[in-house]
């Protein structure tokens, strides 16, 4: 199941306002938070396109309640998401929560997805080698970067549970490669 959250859109309904385009204070970002996992609910397995398109700017607080709060949630069940449209106005209040919390995300931009946030050497080279292929097994890749197998697969599944990639029987695919 593929979902589009437009982050302008439903703040303007959570807040019932027609022109506020920012996510601000911890209360709001909760708010519009439940409302994504509420959607979320209808599916063990889901991709989740969250669009920060139509937001002016957003604060530590929101950015802790929407994205770490919402991204740390989705490990109990196959929750990817993928974020789009964030601007320098968005990246200060992000990357602190990614940094607090330890975490990365899979940002789409003009060249495609690519992850951001914390993230070791090994994930990276995987990620783009993963890209490179489209799908790959833990052994090609491997293969690719040099490194022992095990010690890769290690990461991949590390990477997997963060829902940095998708799994796919044997083989690991990049996660919003899809969504364009």
């Amino acid at each position: 199941m593929t979902n589009h959250v437009d982050l302008g859109t439903m703040l303007r309904q959570t807040l019932s306002a027609n022109l506020y385009s920012n996510l601000v204070t911890r209360p709001t970002g909760a708010a519009v938070r439940n409302q994504i996992e509420t959607l979320l609910q209808a599916s063990d397995r889901s991709l989740t396109v969250i669009d920060f398109s139509h937001v002016s700017m957003i604060d530590f607080s929101c950015a802790d309640e929407v994205i770490a709060k919402l991204v740390m949630s989705g490990h109990n069940r196959e929750a990817y998401f993928v974020f789009r449209g964030m601007t320098e106005d968005h990246w200060d209040a992000i990357e602190s929560v990614l940094e607090r919390h330890g975490l990365a995300l899979v940002v789409e931009g003009a060249g495609g997805v690519e992850l951001v946030g914390v993230l070791d050497d090994t994930e990276r080279r995987a990620f783009h080698a993963i890209k490179r292929r489209g799908r790959a097994e833990s052994w090609e890749l491997a293969s690719d970067l040099g490194e022992p197998e095990a010690a890769l697969r290690n990461s991949l599944d590390r990477m997997w549970r963060r829902r940095l990639i998708m799994r796919q029987g044997e083989a690991y695919t990049v996660v919003g490669e899809l969504t364009q």
